[in-house]
């Protein structure tokens, strides 16, 4: 059973969502002197040694056997790090890094009509306005597109950063599903099963890549170190001190930094139907979760 959550608790789940929501102002950046192979591949590669290094020192071993637990790893590394990683970088030559993050948002409300057919938790009817709002959200958030399907790369790329999220959702079901395994394993080898999925691709692709300047450079670093790496082991720790109904805050944050970093750093233009989206998406958000919310964060 987990504690109240501390200050430090609230400290790091802070810090997850700027670095997770800064993270598609990162890719931006990345994309500026790298094809979105590259960068996908580059950020599960760096992630994976990253996190293999960690177990080597932590003394972690990688399981032996256990074919059905071998099958979990390799769909959730596809449906969680090869599949998404690729679609967002791709998404995100054509879309404002704040929709990419904007489209994270929708992922817990995806999860919920998911898990009522793949898990045992049923759909009741406040998840179900809290889901309905959510998705009339995402309509608003890529509505002028769906109009605009054949009429250029943008409305494609709106989809792809909408498949990303429902690759992650996905993935979210199966690792509730997965045989017991350490979390930071788990996280190692599904990087591991992304990389080896993407190198080859991007070697026939995009070639072995060269430094390409400091930004895309020191920004593709960055998207293998710290939220891929980094923010997977201060996830575990969250989890493990404060529990994962705590973690569930990072997802009201994501589309907001997302949404600062872009218009800050970036200087993108934010339409007026990205704040109605964040709203809308946001409250049936509040709503799907509401008892879980109240009892953490008044007790009761």
């Amino acid at each position: 059973m987990v504690d109240q959550p501390t200050s430090r608790d609230w400290g790091g789940v802070i810090a997850l969502g700027l670095i997770w929501g800064g993270t598609f102002m990162v890719v931006t950046m990345a994309l500026e002197g790298y094809g979105p192979v590259t960068v996908a591949t580059a950020r599960t590669t760096l992630g994976a040694l990253t996190l293999l290094a960690m177990m080597v020192l932590t003394g972690r071993t990688i399981p032996t056997g256990q074919a059905q637990l071998w099958r979990y790893i390799a769909i959730i590394g596809v449906l969680s790090t090869a599949l998404p990683f690729l679609l967002l970088s791709w998404g995100q030559q054509y879309v404002a890094s704040a929709f990419a993050g904007l489209s994270m948002a929708a992922i817990p409300l995806m999860v919920l009509p998911l898990a009522h057919f793949f898990s045992d938790e049923p759909l009741n009817l406040r998840r179900f306005v809290g889901v309905s709002l959510g998705f009339c959200g995402a309509l608003v958030l890529i509505g002028p597109g769906l109009a605009q399907i054949g009429q250029g790369t943008e409305p494609l790329a709106q989809l792809a950063c909408i498949g990303a999220a429902l690759c992650y959702s996905f993935a979210s079901i199966f690792t509730r599903r997965c045989p017991p395994i350490d979390p930071v394993v788990l996280a190692a080898l599904s990087l591991v099963v992304g990389a080896t999925l993407l190198l080859p691709i991007m070697l026939v692709t995009e070639g072995l890549p060269r430094w390409e300047g400091t930004r895309p450079g020191l920004a593709i670093i960055a998207l293998g170190l710290v939220p891929t790496a980094f923010a997977t082991l201060l996830r575990v720790s969250i989890i493990r001190s404060a529990g994962s109904v705590f973690l569930t805050l990072v997802n009201y944050q994501v589309p907001i930094w997302s949404m600062v970093f872009g218009a800050w750093i970036l200087s993108e233009a934010l339409p007026l139907r990205f704040f109605i989206a964040l709203a809308m998406i946001l409250t049936g958000l509040a709503i799907s979760q509401w008892f879980s919310l109240r009892k953490m964060l008044i007790g009761r």
